[in-house]
Parts: structure tokens; sequence; C-alpha cells
């Protein structure tokens, strides 16, 4: 399948629609990248992820544990210690979001660019 040849209409392009909302969070991806260091507990995810709340957080966990990128295990203990990890699937997501943050790092300057002078444009019209 092509960009091209993609019908919104089939039942495959509205499931892709769904995943592509998923991994295309931002809260999600900041996640994913973190995990691929390894295994971590909410807590430092939490302080790591700058800004997420502990809700926002909890609801992105356990989306991405629905949708089989990551595992949650509980360590019986006071209190419990809860860990997450990529599964498999999670990996293969990390692996696809590598060469897009190397692009986001390398072009990022020139996007910044363009939204000051796009804003400034802008400010001018409305002058």
């Amino acid at each position: 399948m092509t960009i091209r040849s993609i019908d919104p209409n089939t039942p495959a392009c509205r499931a892709a629609t769904s995943v592509l909302g998923r991994i295309g969070d931002k809260w999600t991806v900041l996640i994913i990248v973190l995990l691929g260091d390894g295994s971590r507990r909410f807590n430092e995810i939490k302080r790591t992820v700058s800004g997420i709340s502990q809700r926002m957080l909890t609801l992105t966990l356990k989306g991405l544990e629905r949708d089989g990128l990551v595992t949650r295990t509980v360590t019986p203990s006071t209190p419990p210690r809860v860990d997450y990890e990529l599964t498999r699937l999670g990996r293969s997501l990390h692996r696809a979001l590598e060469p897009v943050g190397a692009w986001a790092q390398e072009h990022v300057n020139e996007i910044i660019t363009a939204q000051e002078r796009f804003d400034q444009t802008r400010q001018k019209k409305l002058a």
C-alpha cells in the first residue's frame, strides 16, 4: 500500500488511522523513546517526561499496554513496584521513531526560522 492508494473508507485505513493516532501522540512518542533505553518505573517516567500529569501518564501507559507496545510488571513490595518496558512490537516502533527523531533534531532550526518568519508576516498583516 502506498500513500497514493489509500482509500479512507476501507476498514484497513480506519484501523491504521487509529494506530497512527496512538503513535502520533506526543506523550506516546516521548514514552516510547524513553523506554527504548530499558525498563522504567512509573515515577521515573513521570519525572523524566516533563509536563505530563499523573493521570495522562496512566492513560497513555494503559493505552500502550492495550496496544501491545508496553508490558507492565508489578513486583509485590510495600509500596508495590511497577515497571514498564517495551515489548517486541514496542521495540520495533522505537526503531521506526529513531529516524523521525533524527530528522527533527537535524531540521529544528529551519522549522523555528520558518515559524518566526510566518509569525512576523502574520503580525504585519494584522497591523
